[in-house]
């Protein structure tokens, strides 16, 4: 075992809780003691009155951890969230586990879409989010072949509220540049991306990967940008294979 009794986080990704991990926590769970927080707002959990930050999401998860050291993980926002830990609290990391997610900050066009949406829902309510989210969250074989991933994906986002995720495209639209901290983050690190993820294309899972020495790359084919979701069994096997 690479993490002897250490402890594996996994944060969700948006618009989602912590329900996203539940096809691949039993077969994580044989391995590692696996933590699948639900971030503030999602899943029924308060939002709290903080202005938009996922260094407070971060905050929160690491006093969940009271001081442990632990294997970090995330999809996509929940990538974001783990890099954001990783800078409050290096000392406690004592590996990445990255899916779906990338370093650098959003760029114009990304921000002006994140506030857009966030605007948009305190018009007219979240009823739009999953039918604007969901043809860039699936591959197009899990659209094809997968309708129940479609259908959970699409109702796990209609559960969310409209204020978290508002609040989480703030949050993210507003994120730092997380490149410096990976790269001085000398842990073991792996990196996971869905072959058909159009929202992180193959050049951007080598560019985070280029960033540390010890990272592992893995691409999962069948998958776009929700692997635990859409080949849960080949995510389970290859985030035990890196644990082992």
């Amino acid at each position: 075992m690479r993490f002897p009794d250490t402890p594996l986080v996994l944060l969700h990704a948006f618009p989602l809780d912590h329900r996203m991990w539940d096809g691949v926590r039993g077969g994580i769970a044989e391995h590692v003691e696996l933590i699948t927080p639900t971030q503030r707002g999602f899943g029924g959990t308060p939002l709290g009155a903080d202005e938009p930050d996922l260094a407070t999401v971060a905050a929160d998860v690491l006093g969940r951890l009271d001081g442990r050291r632990a294997v970090l993980g995330g999809c996509s926002m929940g990538g974001y969230v783990a890099m954001a830990m990783l800078k409050q609290a290096p000392e406690q990391v004592a590996g990445l586990v990255l899916v779906s997610t990338r370093a650098t900050a959003d760029g114009e066009a990304g921000r002006a879409n994140r506030h857009a949406m966030a605007s948009r829902i305190e018009e007219e309510g979240p009823a739009f989010v999953p039918d604007t989210v969901l043809p860039t969250l699936l591959g197009t074989e899990t659209v094809e072949r997968r309708p129940e991933v479609v259908d959970t994906v699409r109702a796990l986002i209609s559960d969310q509220d409209g204020a978290a995720i508002a609040w989480a495209q703030r949050a993210m639209a507003v994120r730092p540049d997380s490149s410096e901290a990976l790269r001085q983050a000398d842990v073991p690190t792996l990196i996971v991306r869905g072959e058909q993820d159009t929202l992180i294309p193959a050049d951007e899972a080598e560019a985070l990967a280029a960033l540390m020495p010890k990272a592992e790359v893995v691409v999962l084919s069948g998958a776009g940008h929700l692997p635990p979701l859409e080949v849960p069994e080949e995510f389970t096997g290859a985030v035990a294979r890196w644990l082992e």
